[in-house]
């Protein structure tokens, strides 16, 4: 759901409207009289949905995080600790980042 204000009261209350969308997730909506509207939201939520497209762009990988969300919610798969995971893929929790990468 999100807040509907005109630009003057945005801009006579923009540092309350700053702090109640970071602290409360609020969208605020400014309405403008042409209709071209602009959306403040907080600084994480704008990067919440753009990494989430782009995780999404590809279609393989769309249907892959889908197809894993249908089994989490489903629970045909048990839950793995990351231990578990590193075991797996014969990895050490020592291992860095370029390491991992590699072996995926």
């Amino acid at each position: 759901m999100s807040i509907k204000v005109t630009p003057e009261e945005a801009a006579k209350n923009l540092e309350s409207i700053c702090h109640q969308v970071v602290e409360n997730h609020e969208v605020v909506r400014i309405c403008q009289p042409d209709g071209k509207n602009v959306v403040l939201i907080a600084e994480t939520e704008l990067d919440s949905l753009l990494e989430t497209l782009y995780l999404l762009r590809s279609p393989t990988n769309a249907t892959r995080l889908l197809t894993a969300l249908q089994r989490a919610r489903a629970k045909t798969v048990e839950p793995q600790s990351v231990s578990e995971l590193y075991a797996r893929f014969g990895l050490s929790e020592d291992d860095n980042s370029s390491d991992i990468a590699t072996a995926s």
